[in-house]
């Protein structure tokens, strides 16, 4: 049977939502997409905006970067709330949060590699279904290993406010999935959650490549007793071929000398309509206008979206791929 959707009233308290950038590189337009609707989804009810940046995957961190981060934000005209948080000055609190699921025989040592894996199950949403393999032991001892949550045949559902009803059955979808690392780095669903927590996260406004990710938070959320949150999910900026705009891709960094035109794109983007002219103001005229006319149900209800169709103030923004209002996996 499936559970009732996980949500949280937005009114019910001061909302607090953030941006989580990864220090692998600078800002890009997709990454742009996020801050700003983040940022107005927040602060147009009169809450908080914080920033994090998510640097627990060491191998993937970029010297300087997580400074080039917040000065393009700064430049954009972005100013947060409280102190930037540190992932990577967080590791006690990941561990105390590992320890308590593994005390309470909810994670257990798996040894087994992703090869192996890939060979003995079929793919899922996420990658390979791990099929359970070391729940009842290790089954080869002498390797490092990594931590896996257990799951069960619970079907996790929640309403985001802009994709629509989303249910996962984690055990068939996904399979106990690990939330450490067998290099001994924390994985990103633990991390995410209790730094949620600590910040006192209540609204999530994040892409969309990350809506299969939110069942597996909302069920560590459920057993390290912590509170839910309401989710957005946006649009992903990919190219005319649909392909995601990353760093890893080497998406441009965002101009920063001239910010006002691309944050009318991103406004067109998400829906917004923001007038043509508005393009040539300061960044402070803009946000004005964007916050006195922020409305989140016109962000469109979509996996993904040509950001370059987007800068060209006379043309619509070419769509890709809709979303079923109701996601069942």
């Amino acid at each position: 049977m499936a559970s009732a959707p996980f949500q949280i009233a937005p009114s019910a308290v001061l909302q607090r939502g953030r941006f989580a950038p990864s220090p692998s590189g600078p800002l890009h337009f997709g990454s742009l997409i996020t801050a700003l609707a983040s940022f107005l989804e927040v602060r147009s009810q009169g809450g908080y905006w914080l920033v994090r940046i998510e640097d627990i995957d060491t191998p993937r961190v970029i010297k300087g970067a997580a400074n080039d981060i917040l000065h393009t934000l700064e430049s954009y005209g972005m100013e947060w709330d409280g102190p930037v948080l540190y992932q990577s000055q967080r590791i006690d609190h990941y561990q105390a949060a590992l320890q308590r699921l593994m005390d309470n025989a909810l994670a257990y040592p798996c040894t087994c590699s992703r090869q192996e894996i890939a060979q003995m199950t079929i793919a899922g949403p996420a990658g390979p279904i791990y099929p359970g393999t070391c729940r009842g032991g290790m089954r080869r001892p002498g390797r490092p290993a990594a931590i896996r949550l257990r799951t069960n045949k619970r079907i996790i559902t929640f309403q985001d406010r802009i994709q629509g009803t989303f249910a996962q059955c984690l055990e068939t979808a996904v399979g106990d999935f690990i939330i450490r690392r067998a290099d001994s780095l924390f994985a990103y669903q633990l991390a995410v959650v209790v730094d949620d927590a600590a910040q006192m996260i209540t609204q999530v406004v994040r892409g969309c490549d990350l809506l299969d990710s939110t069942p597996r938070q909302i069920y560590l959320q459920y057993l390290l007793g912590l509170s839910p949150h309401y989710y957005s999910h946006l649009p992903l900026a990919v190219d005319q071929h649909g392909a995601k705009l990353s760093k890893q891709t080497s998406a441009a960094p965002l101009n920063r000398r001239n910010p006002g035109p691309t944050l009318v794109a991103a406004l067109r983007f998400l829906g917004q309509a923001p007038p043509r002219e508005l393009a040539r103001a300061r960044p402070t005229v803009i946000w004005s206008w964007a916050l006195e006319h922020w409305r989140p149900e016109k962000i469109p209800a979509l996996r993904a979206i040509d950001w370059r169709s987007c800068l060209a103030a006379e043309s619509s923004c070419h769509r890709f791929t809709p979303m079923r209002r109701s996601m069942i996996i």
